[in-house]
């Protein structure tokens, strides 16, 4: 424990000193953490043994995904959005219920033990993506800009869906559990939502009042406008878990609320957010790795196994296809959209809630399936973000026009990569 802070430190400074370097390499800094992790972790080095507690790994993964997300939010343009609505709307509407009922069909399969509430928990808190463990694929202006912002805005919208999702079905599959607080299902579902999108209305409003009305009358000091942002997101968490609404939806929303507010895009007054950001997902990857996936390593089966690989592939691609029917998007579009699906973030929150909410009688396999996955997730889509881009970019330069437009004749614009550990998110 006396030596944590310093290994997580060390990290986030050898990282730091190649991550130029890094850049355009199939190695990411998600998979320099995670490695780091690993080796400081109690299996290797034993510097990093926080296991006793998971409230650490919570608090941080927490606070993390919440600024990641405003920050997604507060940069969708959406006037570009709706010309391109077709993409995540696919991937959302129909995608992700289809993910979850594979999900949970292939969790059952694999482990005959999960009851089937158990099993719908384990898709469930796979079924989020996180676009910055590939980052090259939403930054690669190369690729058309349909493609890189609907699978943006899948990962910024897909993890405040899961998270009422997620308490309702641990709340059916453990009647004790105190993440219901006493509510129906439907009860907790409905107010995860609407609280969630309140506290994110009422934030976004607030911040983007106090930059342009405070801001007019120069009552803002320099440094103090990019704390703005990072307040509010914290603000927005903070007002829906209040409410027992979803902190997560809610700083979703107050990111796409402050940017509709503001009028333009608040990438200058973002930065100390999405760097903030980028930071604590570091350090949150280099505790995964020590504490959450290095134990869970030693307990390695070809079920583990077998299903990680299921869930990056089967699972993610199939509903993917499915969604993209009568798209006229072609099989290199649909193999892309389908691969790019990698688990990360949220799904490591969602783990946590599952061990801290819950008392399943299989609790112990449903987290180690989901750290096993993330694991392999981290190191593939990684691997594979930066050459995949770059071929499917030089496929769609190849390929001819054709009439009617395909799915991948959108215009191309360069987007802002998301501040993350493997990322900046």
């Amino acid at each position: 424990m006396e030596w944590a802070l310093a290994l997580v430190a060390l990290a986030l400074l050898c990282v730091a000193a190649v991550s130029r370097r890094l850049s355009g390499t199939p190695i990411t800094p998600a998979i320099l953490f995670v490695a780091f992790g690993l080796l400081a972790g109690p299996k290797v080095l034993d510097g990093i043994d926080l296991s006793s507690s998971s409230s650490t790994v919570r608090a941080l993964a927490e606070t993390t995904l919440a600024l990641v997300l405003f920050s997604d939010a507060s940069r969708i343009d959406l006037g570009a959005l709706r010309r391109t609505v077709g993409v995540p709307v696919r991937l959302l509407g129909i995608g992700l219920p289809l993910t979850i009922a594979l999900g949970a069909v292939a969790a059952a399969g694999v482990f005959g033990e999960l009851t089937v509430e158990e099993a719908v928990i384990l898709a469930v808190v796979l079924a989020p993506t996180d676009a910055a463990l590939g980052q090259a694929v939403v930054t690669e202006p190369r690729v058309p800009q349909r493609i890189r912002q609907g699978l943006n805005v899948e990962s910024g919208l897909n993890d405040g869906i899961c998270v009422p999702l997620l308490f309702a079905a641990v709340a059916i599959a453990d009647v004790e559990s105190e993440i219901s607080g006493g509510r129906s299902p439907g009860t907790l579902l409905l107010e995860e939502i609407a609280y969630g999108v309140l506290g994110g209305v009422v934030a976004g409003l607030l911040i983007a009042t106090i930059i342009t009305q405070a801001g007019r009358r120069d009552l803002i000091a320099g440094p103090w406008r990019q704390v703005i942002p990072a307040a509010g997101a914290a603000l927005a968490y903070g007002i829906a878990s209040a409410l027992d609404g979803s902190g997560f939806i809610a700083a979703f929303v107050a990111g796409m609320v402050f940017r509709l507010a503001l009028g333009r895009d608040p990438e200058q007054l973002n930065q100390l957010t999405e760097e903030l950001g980028s930071v604590l997902n570091g350090v949150t990857f280099v505790l995964f790795g020590a504490i959450l996936l290095g134990p869970t390593l030693g307990e390695l089966s070809w079920q583990l196994a077998l299903y990680a690989v299921l869930s990056l592939t089967l699972v993610r691609m199939l509903p993917v296809v499915i969604a993209m029917w009568g798209s006229h998007a072609r099989r290199q579009t649909l193999g892309f959209l389908g691969w790019f699906g990698p688990r990360g973030l949220a799904s490591i929150v969602f783990a946590v809630i599952v061990i801290d909410e819950s008392n399943l009688p299989h609790e112990t396999l449903i987290v180690q399936a989901i750290y096993i996955t993330v694991g392999l997730s981290v190191l593939a889509h990684g691997l594979t973000a930066a050459p995949l881009a770059d071929r499917y970019a030089r496929w769609y330069e190849r390929h001819p026009r054709e009439k009617p437009p395909p799915m991948e004749s959108a215009p191309a614009e360069v987007t802002r990569p998301r501040g993350s550990a493997g990322h900046p998110a």
